[in-house]
């Protein structure tokens, strides 16, 4: 699932009119219209603040505002860039400062559609799954071999204590759990322990994972 982690702000300029896209996370309707609400304030001297959000696992709550531009030519055009990128609970606002030329309705489109993408790009997007939280406990002669089928199989290790034996603690993707289980029991002869622990959404960040 794509969500925002980091929200930022870019800007376009259509003969002369300045459109200025902000992006932020949110999670609920209510933090959505705060959001809305709060550029609004911000930008209290613009013609426009247009803005669009999607919300839920499964988009199932978007919302999208023309803010006085003909209909059509700038809330819907911007919630599809949202969708079509997959987002989840991201909310953008554009504010316009007209320039004294009009756009036409295609232009409006284009305009609008194009500044949603450049407050994209200037935001951090991440790719956040859903996975569980697995302890490995191991005595040293099985250490190389679990840390062999981690390694091949990309699966996230939040830590590791090296004692009398070894505990690992890692996060594996749902889709992942049930073969690496089977490969851990099978490469070890059944001798490491594994408890399962929550599930959880994570992401990598910065080659680190991150729990949400």
């Amino acid at each position: 699932m794509k969500i925002v982690y980091e929200g930022g702000e870019g800007e376009i300029i259509e003969k002369k009119s300045r459109f200025i896209a902000t992006v932020r996370p949110v999670r609920s309707e209510e933090e959505a219209a705060a959001f809305i609400a709060e550029m609004k304030k911000k930008y209290w001297d613009a013609r426009h603040n247009c803005s669009a959000f999607v919300i839920g696992d499964n988009q199932e709550l978007t919302r999208c505002s023309d803010d006085g531009e003909p209909a059509q030519t700038a809330g819907r055009p911007m919630l599809d860039v949202l969708l079509r990128e997959e987002l989840h609970n991201a909310a953008v606002v554009v504010t316009r400062y007209f320039g004294g030329t009009l756009l036409g309705t295609g232009g409006l489109v284009r305009a609008y559609q194009k500044s949603v993408q450049e407050g994209l790009a200037h935001s951090r997007i991440i790719d956040k799954r859903p996975g569980r939280k697995l302890t490995i406990q191991t005595d040293y002669n099985g250490l190389g071999k679990i840390q062999y089928i981690l390694a091949q199989q990309k699966i996230p290790v939040l830590q590791t204590d090296y004692a009398e034996s070894v505990k690992i603690d890692i996060v594996t993707p749902k889709e992942a759990e049930k073969k690496l289980t089977e490969e851990i029991t099978e490469k070890t002869g059944g001798s490491a322990g594994l408890i399962l622990g929550d599930e959880v959404d994570f992401a990598i960040i910065d080659q680190e994972v991150r729990i949400f």
